[in-house]
């Protein structure tokens, strides 16, 4: 397969993992290259995403590298898959790239787990809520721009609708709860859309009120996506300047941390619903 000049984050991903398998094993470049029969040069492009590697080479790599997990293995050779057109390919060259990054994340994830502290969670907004968001950017957006944005994270949510929706958690903190984007009615049909969905057996939704003072994280929205194995989780934040992807040991080790925590301080599912629907009649 040719080079990619501008792979998506999960060939990326899946780079660093041969990478990391690789190093870890202290295998050469070279060496990796003469054990797949390939030319050197192709070895960093690999590692880097741009180009592909087939199931066959993959587990000859990971052989040679002491590597004998399998259900890892398994997730990446399910990474390394040949691609196939998804839904979220039509918004290509019309949508940053980084956005439809998010879509596959989600799209593969086990499981998936939010924070919010600002905007209410992304899968789970309302057309005019979203609309209202998308309306705010500096510098303002068109309205083609806003309208592909709309669009786009009500396609997002399909993760979470069919016959086997993505598990799904999502701690709000109280602030997001009782920001009004759009005005009061959107505000309220957002919230009574929440308790709706929140009542669905696949997603929780826990509030974090203003008592508890500051948590881990505080500011940031968070997106963790959970692999097929730990080691293949995924860390995803928003950022001024589009979303950022982490997945280092530490990294994971540090949001799972801050995860626990909001598990052990949120109120219970039915104290959330009974919270924002407080809000909800206040509007």
């Amino acid at each position: 397969m040719s080079a990619r000049t501008i792979p998506t984050y999960r060939r990326q991903r899946l780079g660093a993992e041969v990478r990391r398998i690789r190093t870890a094993a202290g295998m050469s470049a070279e060496e990796a290259a003469a054990l797949l029969g390939m030319d050197r040069s192709k070895i960093p492009h690999i590692e880097s995403g741009t180009r592909t590697i087939n199931e066959e080479r993959l587990r000859t790599l990971t052989a040679n590298c002491g590597c004998f997990d399998e259900d890892y293995i398994a997730g990446l050779v399910s990474m390394a898959a040949r691609l196939r057109r998804h839904w979220w390919d039509e918004y290509r060259g019309k949508l940053p790239a980084g956005m439809l990054d998010i879509s596959e994340l989600e799209w593969h994830a086990g499981r998936l787990l939010t924070t919010q502290t600002v905007h209410l969670p992304g899968l789970l907004q309302t057309e005019d809520y979203a609309r209202a968001i998308f309306d705010s950017f500096l510098p303002k957006l068109s309205r083609l721009e806003v309208e592909l944005r709309v669009a786009h994270r009500q396609e997002r949510a399909q993760v979470l609708a069919g016959d086997n929706p993505t598990p799904y958690v999502g701690y709000i903190h109280e602030a997001a709860l009782r920001m009004q984007f759009g005005g009061r009615a959107v505000a309220r049909a957002q919230l009574e859309y929440l308790i709706e969905r929140g009542q669905e057996p696949h997603i929780s939704l826990r509030v974090i009120s203003f008592e508890h003072g500051i948590f881990p994280g505080a500011g940031h929205a968070l997106l963790y996506a959970e692999g097929p194995v730990p080691q293949l989780d995924t860390v995803q934040l928003d950022t001024a300047h589009g979303p950022h992807f982490a997945h280092a040991e530490a990294q994971l080790a540090q949001y799972r941390s801050h995860l626990r925590w909001m598990d052990e301080t949120a109120l219970s599912e039915r104290e959330s619903r009974d919270f924002i629907h407080g809000i909800a009649k206040q509007l």
